[in-house]
């Protein structure tokens, strides 16, 4: 299947050099573009895309605002987030606010490319740019637990013991595939614990699986 692509961001070199290097891959095709967060939020449902190349920065309504509403509506895209810096403050209440992941600007055609494919496919943590070591310092930033001890034990309570394990080493960053060796299961077994971990927490993917599990403090920086 083509993977269909959004491309948000404000400056026009940008959005022309993405959509040259995106429209080359099989795979994948840039269907539209916005040159802001109010614009991205209308193409999304004109275009129904599977990603959104989402900048932060940009006029009218940025794109942790943008991200936002686009979650939170019925719609099935999926929001990978710009930036210029790898450790950019925004990016955090980016990944709160519902994306999936984060990617740098400068990031090569491969790189770019492999992370559309895995937000679209849900099945990574982050693009390939991103390290364990960026969603520690981003958990940082979150001095006191988001989530209220209630909420905590009334959502996360719901989940076995096992699936609270998975939940854990989604948070530490490890694949599928790392989690099975982990466990020392099959790696269907870690699909379907992570499919149920997302549907008790009522979360979109992994990513927002991670974030939670660091604001509920099942996992702390470092």
């Amino acid at each position: 299947m083509t993977i269909r692509v959004l491309i948000a961001d404000d400056q026009m070199m940008v959005r022309e050099g993405f959509s040259v290097l995106l429209n080359a891959m099989p795979d994948i095709e840039v269907v539209g573009e916005a040159v802001n967060g109010r614009e991205a939020i209308e193409r999304v449902r004109e275009l129904a895309p599977d990603v959104v190349l989402m900048d932060i920065r940009m006029p009218e309504l940025n794109g942790i605002e943008a991200t936002r509403e686009i979650v939170a509506s019925d719609d099935a895209s999926k929001v990978l987030v710009l930036t210029t810096f790898d450790l950019d403050e925004y990016v955090y209440q980016a990944l709160r606010a519902g994306a999936s992941g984060f990617l740098l600007k400068d990031a090569s055609a491969r790189q770019l490319a492999d992370g559309v494919r895995v937000v679209a496919s849900g099945e990574a943590l982050l693009a390939p740019t991103v390290t364990r070591r960026l969603i520690t310092e981003f958990s940082r930033m979150a001095e006191t637990p988001r989530l209220s001890a209630a909420v905590q034990a009334q959502q996360y309570g719901e989940l076995t013991e096992r699936e609270t394990e998975v939940l854990v080493l989604i948070a530490q960053g490890l694949s599928n595939a790392e989690i099975a060796s982990r466990l020392v299961v099959a790696e269907s077994t870690i699909k379907t614990h992570v499919s149920r971990v997302l549907v008790k927490l009522g979360l979109r993917d992994r990513t927002q699986a991670a974030v939670f599990a660091y604001e509920a403090r099942l996992v702390t920086p470092g």
